[in-house]
């Protein structure tokens, strides 16, 4: 009689930073032969990918992160109810293991394993742990990490992380092994610049005004790829025109991993998501963190980076025209310094994360690949 293959449900939802290792993870485990299913709060939209491909149910969920108190206490009731309906689904559907990657999407559904003891683990895309995460982290069996050091992890919990990384797409993990491009006297320098979804008009505001700080000789060796909000265009457009600078710019680039391996320098702000693939492909990267995101949890990933020697945080505050151009003519002035950043960035990075994770889960089944009930989480 053949082994059973293991159920594993994952617990997702919300933002790219909380679906996308999701759908690696995916990819990887059914590659490894894994039965999947994805639980997902019921504003879940139709996701793509290998989330696409599994069987997904909805339920309902409450927010926690950024509301207020009386908000909270109105979104009570309908985290119990999910609660309750994970609970029905997860006793129906016996999974080996069941996954979660933070957001409150995810949380009806890991309380619900852990109540019935199921083997159970989270994933931490971010610096700092998320609120949902926080909420889970002493109850699951294991702790996911996209960085070596996590903010805010109780210290009862300090002996079930473990440092996965964060995954990256298959095209980036291509560009690991694309060689830093050398920098010498009169050769082109690229410059990539990428918006995040949200306050992304501070690069466009600031990155353009302070190309034109720099010597006219600098600024003809320029080869720009910037990212833009699309009612942005036009007038970061304009100026890059004016000071004869060659840009390329859009909103979406369909391209990003060998424009990324071609970069000298990266200018963004510091999701979870980007620190991951510029990290991966080992660019230098001035690292903007966006000031409003809950916990500031951007500052804690572009900490991570500094510390390290890969890149160098900017606080929105300093992040002025004036301040990013003499940092602009000094590093391009002294290249040595960017290709050894280039060097701490490929040695910080995670290609093989979506590997590493799945090596986790799979590490969590039991032998025969059936759920062991009535064990609480470690």
């Amino acid at each position: 009689m053949s082994t059973p293959r293991p159920l594993i449900v994952l617990a997702a939802g919300g933002t790219g930073g909380h679906v996308f290792p999701a759908e690696a993870l995916a990819a990887e485990l059914l590659a490894r032969n894994c039965r999947l299913t994805l639980v997902t709060d019921k504003r879940g939209g139709t996701y793509g990918g290998s989330l696409g491909e599994i069987e997904t149910h909805h339920i309902l969920a409450g927010g926690v992160a950024g509301k207020s108190f009386v908000a909270r206490l109105r979104s009570a009731p309908e985290l119990a109810c999910g609660t309750w309906q994970a609970r029905g689904l997860l006793k129906r559907l016996k999974p080996a293991a069941v996954i979660g990657f933070g957001g409150y999407a995810s949380v009806p559904t890991m309380l619900a394993a852990t109540f019935a003891g199921f083997s159970t683990a989270i994933h931490e895309q971010n610096g700092v742990l998320g609120r949902a995460n926080r909420l889970l982290a002493s109850r699951v069996g294991r702790i996911a990490t996209s960085f070596e050091s996590v903010l805010g992890l109780p210290d009862a919990a300090a002996s079930k992380v473990v440092h996965t990384g964060m995954p990256v797409r298959p095209a980036i993990a291509e560009m690991r092994d694309t060689a830093y491009p050398s920098i010498t006297a009169d050769d082109p320098i690229n410059l990539l610049v990428l918006g995040g979804s949200q306050g992304a008009r501070v690069l466009s505001d600031v990155v353009p005004q302070a190309i034109g700080l720099l010597e006219e000789k600098l600024r003809k060796r320029l080869s720009i790829t910037q990212q833009c909000r699309p009612e942005d265009l036009r007038r970061v457009k304009d100026v890059y025109s004016g000071l004869g600078v060659a840009a390329d710019l859009n909103s979406f680039f369909g391209d990003v991993p060998q424009r990324l391996a071609a970069a000298h320098l990266v200018i963004s702000r510091a999701g979870a998501s980007t620190v991951a693939e510029v990290t991966a492909v080992g660019r230098p990267s001035i690292l903007v963190p966006y000031p409003y995101a809950i916990d500031d949890h951007q500052s804690a990933n572009a900490h991570a980076v500094d510390e390290v020697g890969a890149g160098w945080l900017i606080a929105e505050p300093s992040f002025t025209a004036e301040y990013l151009a003499a940092r602009l003519d000094s590093l391009f002035g002294l290249p040595a310094i960017l290709e050894r950043s280039a060097a701490s960035a490929r040695k910080a990075g995670r290609p093989d994360a979506s590997a590493r994770l799945a090596d986790m889960v799979t590490g969590m089944l039991p032998s025969n690949g059936t759920p062991e009930m009535g064990r609480r989480a470690a």
